[in-house]
């Protein structure tokens, strides 16, 4: 499991409306502590929360749709 009490940055607001995949090589360089998952709109996950895990919504374009975040 991992130490949740120095996550880093959490939190990507200026990514949404962007590519999901430069989105992604952003939040990996702004926090290593993270891995990065790219998720379809519509598509099941789990609901877990992992301090390790920022997904990355986005559309059939591959535009980041929400504000990727920790969890």
């Amino acid at each position: 499991m991992t130490d949740c009490t120095d996550t880093g940055k959490s939190s990507w607001p200026e990514l949404f409306g962007i590519n999901g995949e430069v989105a992604a090589a952003i939040i990996r360089r702004e926090n290593p502590k993270v891995n990065t998952a790219i998720v379809k709109e519509g598509m099941m996950v789990t609901m877990d929360y992992r301090c390790d895990r920022v997904r990355i919504w986005v559309d059939s374009c591959g535009i980041v749709k929400q504000t990727p975040q920790i969890g």
